[in-house]
């Protein structure tokens, strides 16, 4: 009894989507981590009010700092790089993050002052602003947005 031969082009089939699959999913984690993450501190000023200091180098944004000025935080200094999600942050809270291909997207809320980190694009209490290095920006109580509207649980897409 002589055997089909078919095993051989099957293996060869295998070893190739292996390869394949290798080869693909090692180029999109190497998309998805070659600009690395959002760098964040957590600081004080000499006057005691909490600051920000956004920082990421393959996009060319250094030492740009967001004050709140009337405010006051305890738990500083602290450094955070947005690398995975679920990070707690030591004042305030992270409203939303999307991490999928690195810088990404990260949404803090502050002191009811909304900050938004996009790589083409800044967001200061939804208001776009462009990346400026080493720019110091002071948020006051009079800067916070008005609350969205809450949707009506009666009202429901069909």
């Amino acid at each position: 009894m002589q055997s089909s031969g078919l095993w051989k082009p099957v293996l060869v089939g295998l070893l190739l989507a292996l390869v394949i699959y290798v080869g693909g999913f090692s180029f999109d984690q190497h998309l998805r981590n070659r600009r690395g993450p959002w760098e964040v501190r957590f600081a004080a000023e000499p006057s005691g009010a909490p600051a920000l200091v956004v920082n990421q180098p393959k996009l060319n944004i250094t030492n740009l700092k967001i004050v709140f000025e009337g405010e006051s935080a305890t738990n500083t200094p602290c450094v955070i790089a947005f690398d995975v999600p679920g990070k707690p942050v030591p004042f305030g809270r992270v409203k939303f993050e999307d991490l999928t291909y690195l810088p990404g997207t990260v949404t803090l809320e502050i002191f009811g002052h909304e900050i938004e980190l996009l790589p083409r694009t800044l967001y200061i209490n939804r208001k776009s602003r462009t990346w400026t290095s080493h720019e110091t920006i002071t948020l006051i109580a009079a800067d916070k947005p008005g609350a969205l509207p809450e949707p009506d649980p009666k009202r429901r897409k069909r």
